[in-house]
């Protein structure tokens, strides 16, 4: 099931990648359903706030009309950062699968682990590496081509 929900936030990834925006991309899923997608549009909106998960997030409270998402998963093809984990705890998501690590601002075990730290009130279940290796593979070619 996860490679399956993964493969769709591969597909938003491509959509930032065609872009010209870091390929990230991510689905929330309630139920076995996609109730919302993202992915990243900070060059294009000059918004540091623009990452694929906040705006996922947001698309699934409005679908849902709460900012509880107690029964939703994330998926995210990049670890999330700072910022996108504390929102997925806020948020209170139940599952953050993540494709590839992100050794330089990776949050959910790599820099830091906020998910399980148990100062929070909420922690959820954290999963990574999920076709990891594609979803690096995007990320390089992005930078690589950036580097050109």
């Amino acid at each position: 099931m996860e490679k399956k929900f993964m493969k769709l936030a591969m597909k938003e990834a491509q959509k930032a990648f065609d872009k010209d925006e870091v390929p990230v991309g991510c689905v929330i899923v309630k139920e076995g359903k996609v109730i919302a997608r993202g992915h990243n549009v900070r060059q294009k909106t000059q918004n540091a706030l623009k990452h694929a998960e906040m705006i996922a997030i947001e698309k699934a409270c409005k679908k849902v009309g709460s900012w509880r998402l107690e029964e939703c998963d994330l998926y995210v093809t990049l670890e999330p950062c700072p910022m996108c984990a504390g929102a997925c705890i806020n948020a209170r998501i139940k599952n953050i699968f993540f494709g590839a690590y992100d050794p330089k601002a990776g949050c959910c075990g790599t820099l830091y682990d906020l998910p399980s730290d148990k100062r929070f009130n909420h922690r959820p279940n954290v999963e990574g590496g999920i076709l990891k290796e594609e979803c690096a593979q995007m990320l390089s070619s992005f930078f690589k081509n950036k580097r050109k």
